[in-house]
């Protein structure tokens, strides 16, 4: 299996694991504050930045302790970011619900769910921890899913970055309407970055979707490199979390130092 199907089959595991009837999940739902628009926030800047609570990841392996995840994604917020991501994922990347529940409490920007969705519950589990926004990978899913999981997403109130990481992906989530896509430039296959994927893909997403770039930017350079190419936002977890003072490296990939 490629590393992609690898995470998959262990994320599908887990989620039997912890899966609850759908009354109570629903229940949750209901309770949950209302989601907040993404899309309204990734637009309000000249560049926004997308900041990750991230331990580990597949290429790098560990990354970071993060012991306070709610600490680290209230001082994205202080420092500039427009949305904080939270790695669900527990085998390659060492994330929670907890984790995801800890961070909705600590700020009052939008939060990306980031895991691999693949199955609808995962869906009312994002929205009934405090998720505004979760990931859809075109990679992962079938043209259907793809369509079913984004009007899913909608109903219940929140938004998806959908990551493309060729032309023919890109002319998938083109084909659903997706509002906010993401250009990744690292390969699912071989875990390589390449970032002439951003100047490859991100000029040919329409100017009414939210263009965000992801993986490869660890400076200020990276950030203008794909700006200069279309995109809104930048998605960052490696450079901040590895860094001795996050808040301080996101001020400067931003251009406030």
């Amino acid at each position: 299996m490629s590393v992609l199907e690898q995470i998959i089959a262990g994320v599908r595991e887990d989620l039997e694991m912890r899966r609850i009837p759908k009354g109570k999940l629903l229940e949750q739902v209901a309770q949950a504050a209302p989601p907040l628009s993404a899309s309204e926030y990734l637009r309000g800047a000249e560049i926004s930045v997308i900041a990750e609570v991230k331990r580990s990841s597949p290429s790098k392996g560990a990354l970071a302790q993060i012991s306070d995840p709610a600490a680290l994604a209230k001082m994205y917020e202080d420092n500039g970011a427009s949305v904080v991501s939270v790695l669900t994922e527990a085998r390659r990347f060492g994330g929670s619900l907890e984790d995801l529940d800890a961070v909705r409490k600590s700020v009052s920007i939008p939060v990306l769910r980031k895991d691999f969705m693949v199955d609808e519950y995962q869906f009312f589990e994002a929205r009934a921890h405090g998720a505004d926004l979760v990931l859809l990978i075109v990679a992962a899913l079938s043209q259907i899913q793809l369509g079913e999981f984004l009007a899913l997403t909608h109903e219940l109130g929140m938004q998806a970055l959908v990551e493309v990481h060729t032309e023919s992906e890109l002319e998938q989530a083109l084909e659903v309407s997706a509002q906010i896509v993401g250009v990744n430039s690292r390969n699912l296959k071989t875990l390589d970055v390449d970032r002439n994927v951003f100047a490859q893909l991100l000029p040919k997403i329409p100017a009414h979707s939210v263009k965000v770039a992801e993986s490869g930017i660890s400076s200020r350079a990276d950030v203008e490199y794909a700006r200069s190419y279309g995109a809104d936002a930048v998605l960052v977890g490696e450079a901040l979390v590895r860094g001795s003072d996050p808040g301080a490296t996101l001020r400067a990939l931003i251009g406030r130092e």
